[in-house]
């Protein structure tokens, strides 16, 4: 994986971790990882323990003596993590086809498909993301195979970050589609966290939506939908069929409501609220070469009470050769293209797209998950604008880090302005990152 060195977990200790619940890193209380010197979003300056996967003590700095390991986190903002909502592992880095110098299309044998998962995982954690929720074609002629191999890549990944698969058939109406809706239900057996699917494919969209609300009543899981939503009849059959389903309903990416006539879309976003349906946004762009390059609408439907989530979509496939698959990309755009403040656009790729996945929420605090993402910076829109250097935590672990160290030649300008250097300050009593 040229992009990524990932650490290897042990494999016994992920073991048990998945036993009991705990990180494969646990350690006794008090002998933890502390985070020295993060500046939070409030503006202060703090030290941060961590201990059995969560966050133990938050103090000021320097106020935490621990005898475990330290590391130093001066210069750095430390947030929530934040988490992928709506990724396609399995047609991820496929935008070269079989790769340089090889012809014919990618392969989508299961090896290859859980290499790419994996590797699309590993590149998502580096830029902060450590819970993932992607969609996974199954049906036709792979069958379930294409699911099994993401499987295999979450269970590879285990003590990096957490993979949920979300089963997606591309026919589940009439005689083509019965195949496919008893396929569907096999996928959530075997492993699959939500039902899902693009109705705007099928002949009959609103009885494939019930089929997947359908299963997903009877096997008590979410559901993810892939819609352009710019039929406005449809969209509300769909928020009123969705509106009694207990483990939640998301759509996406709903570019097609911002083409809408202004009343058209703020009904359609009054019948979202009141369905309690949540919209996962896409601002980089659509993931399946059906919708234009838009976005959803969001300050309207934020208005009108929607919960708005973003992810990444498209990871350098077809759709989008150039996806990044950066929550702080989809962020910047939300504040940059969508009128949102960074703290709005920040909450959309982390408490909202948390809520949405159906995890726990995440705060710098003592008792909340040790789910966190440290990047260089003081505040969150200069974070947005220029986030190079990062260090990411899960389950009270670093598991990624990226730095990025800016230079300049020796140059009178630069000493006599005093211009910043992104450089590593000296390490004190903790260790630098």
């Amino acid at each position: 994986m040229p992009d990524s060195q990932p650490w290897q977990p042990d494999d016994r200790a992920a073991d048990a971790a998945d036993a009991t619940g705990s990180p494969d890193t646990a350690a006794p209380a008090g002998t933890g990882l502390v985070l020295c010197g993060a500046r939070l979003t409030d503006g202060r300056v703090v030290d941060v323990r961590l201990g059995g996967g969560r966050i133990e003590a938050v103090g000021t700095a320097g106020s935490l003596p621990a005898p475990g390991p330290r590391l130093d986190l001066r210069g750095y903002l430390l947030l929530p993590a934040p988490v992928e909502p709506h990724a396609h592992s399995d047609t991820a880095l496929t935008a070269d086809g079989a790769g340089p110098g090889v012809p014919g299309p990618a392969s989508h044998r299961p090896e290859d498909i859980r290499r790419r998962a994996t590797e699309a995982a590993l590149l998502q954690l580096g830029h902060g993301a450590t819970a993932l929720r992607s969609h996974v074609r199954i049906g036709d002629v792979q069958g379930l195979a294409p699911l099994e191999a993401a499987l295999q890549a979450r269970r590879s990944l285990r003590g990096l970050a957490d993979l949920t698969p979300v089963a997606v058939p591309r026919l589940l109406t009439g005689v083509a589609g019965a195949g496919n809706l008893a396929m569907l239900r096999d996928a959530v057996k075997m492993g699959a966290g939500a039902v899902g699917g693009c109705p705007d494919l099928d002949p009959d969209p609103t009885g494939y939506a019930e089929a997947v609300l359908e299963v997903a009543a009877e096997q008590g899981c979410p559901v993810d939908l892939h819609t352009d939503g710019d039929d406005p009849a449809r969209l509300g059959r769909l928020a009123a069929m969705a509106g009694g389903l207990r483990t939640g309903v998301s759509l996406g990416p709903c570019a097609g409501l911002s083409r809408l006539p202004a009343r058209a879309a703020a009904r359609a976003a009054d019948q979202l609220a009141a369905a309690g349906v949540t919209v996962i946004c896409l601002p980089q762009g659509g993931c399946c070469g059906l919708e234009g390059r838009g976005a959803a609408p969001v300050r309207l439907l934020r208005a009108a009470g929607v919960r708005v989530a973003a992810g990444s979509g498209a990871l350098r496939d077809v759709a989008n050769p150039v996806g990044r698959g950066d929550p702080l990309e989809a962020a910047y755009l939300l504040a940059s293209q969508h009128g949102l403040s960074a703290a709005e656009a920040y909450e959309a790729v982390s408490s909202a797209a948390r809520t949405v996945m159906g995890l726990p929420g995440v705060r710098v605090e003592a008792g909340f998950p040790a789910e966190l993402l440290a990047v260089r910076g003081e505040q969150l829109e200069g974070v947005l604008s220029l986030a190079y250097s990062r260090v990411v935590v899960h389950r009270g672990r670093v598991v990624a880090r990226t730095s990025a160290v800016r230079e300049y030649c020796d140059s009178e300008t630069v000493v006599a302005l005093g211009l910043p250097r992104q450089g590593r300050p000296d390490s004190g009593s903790c260790g630098g990152p």
